[in-house]
């Protein structure tokens, strides 16, 4: 940590300083099927130098395949990737030293310590930061002499990022770094990506949290069946839902409040500012815009109906209400 608390991030290197213009990635008309599936089906993305671009999809929307072949991990059937202006077909040495990847989940020889895994990793790029330094950005300067088998998952995590780190990539590509981390961690990891795009680095991240993607993201793509079905920052996307909140609620019906009440939903989508109306599995979600005036006008029109709200509450529009809109699934369910 720095004197003011905040992470230590390595600085950006004057090998980045020097870039010709242009985009960090860019992908066109890419293509990748396995058998009769179609993985990838005619994706275009442009990420820009500098931008934290997040990834997100359901499993089965080729996020993973996609993300792959941008590694060079795996070839397109057809289309044009370009990876920091270069291609992995003729360009694959140049770029292995110029990217840093972390995986979901990363298998470290339990025997090594944090310090001698550091410095394996470092010893396989031409250039790159001290090991000290990498230490010291993982937070882990305690379990330096420390065997990886006896980390925790959060310890692993950091020591992941700071190996992904240690050949000063200009592009970070974050495999769902988060994931089963505690909050305490979650958050330490936040903000060792927010003090990595202050310095400059391109970051394409993928995330079930919904909220890590609002926070951390300044552009985001919501993929499905191969292809992207939306994208832009995560305010543009949030304010395509309609309205500024969420107003969730489940009803029973009749005057004693037995059995399972049928909404009908035309009085609600009258009510103004009210923007739209769906039911996931009995729950009701209206996107409203002035919720101090809509809430009441909705508890009338339910009260007119002779139902009960055996649920209500209300919440912000996000990034969450953005995918369920455009995939009817909800993120972390799957």
């Amino acid at each position: 940590m720095t004197e003011g608390g905040s992470v230590a991030v390595p600085a950006t290197t004057a090998r980045t300083e020097t870039q010709a213009d242009g985009p960090t990635l860019l992908l066109r008309g890419v293509r990748k099927a396995f058998a009769d599936v179609q993985a990838v089906d005619g994706l275009d993305l442009e990420v820009a130098r500098g931008e934290c671009f997040g990834l997100l999809g359901p499993n089965g929307a080729g996020k993973t395949t996609t993300i792959e072949i941008c590694e060079g991990l795996t070839a397109p059937d057809e289309g044009t990737v370009e990876v920091l202006g270069l291609n992995w077909r003729t360009g694959a040495g140049e770029l292995r030293q110029r990217i840093g990847i972390q995986l979901q989940e990363t298998q470290f020889p339990d025997k090594l310590t944090v310090e001698e895994t550091l410095r394996l990793f470092r010893s396989f790029f031409r250039r790159g930061i001290a090991v000290e330094e990498s230490i010291e950005t993982a937070q882990l300067e305690e379990k330096r002499s420390s065997r990886v088998g006896g980390l925790s998952g959060g310890q692993k995590q950091r020591l992941a990022m700071a190996c992904a780190l240690v050949g000063d990539p200009e592009l970070l590509f974050l495999d769902e770094p988060t994931t089963g981390l505690d909050p305490q961690a979650r958050r330490h990891l936040w903000d060792l990506v927010d003090g990595l795009k202050q310095a400059g680095r391109t970051i394409i991240l993928t995330t079930h949290y919904m909220e890590e993607a609002e926070r951390l993201c300044d552009r985001v793509a919501i993929m499905d069946h191969g292809r992207v079905i939306a994208q832009g920052t995560p305010q543009q996307l949030i304010a395509t839902v309609g309205g500024e909140d969420i107003v969730e609620f489940a009803v029973s019906g009749g005057e004693t409040g037995s059995g399972h009440g049928v909404v009908d939903a035309a009085p609600l989508t009258a009510i103004a500012g009210v923007q739209s109306h769906r039911v996931d599995e009995g729950l009701h979600q209206l996107s409203v815009s002035e919720l101090h005036l809509a809430v009441p006008r909705i508890f009338a029109a339910l009260k007119e109906q002779g139902l009960h709200l055996s649920e209500f509450r209300t919440h912000s529009a996000t990034l969450e209400d953005v995918f369920v809109r455009l995939t009817g699934r909800y993120l972390r369910d799957e």
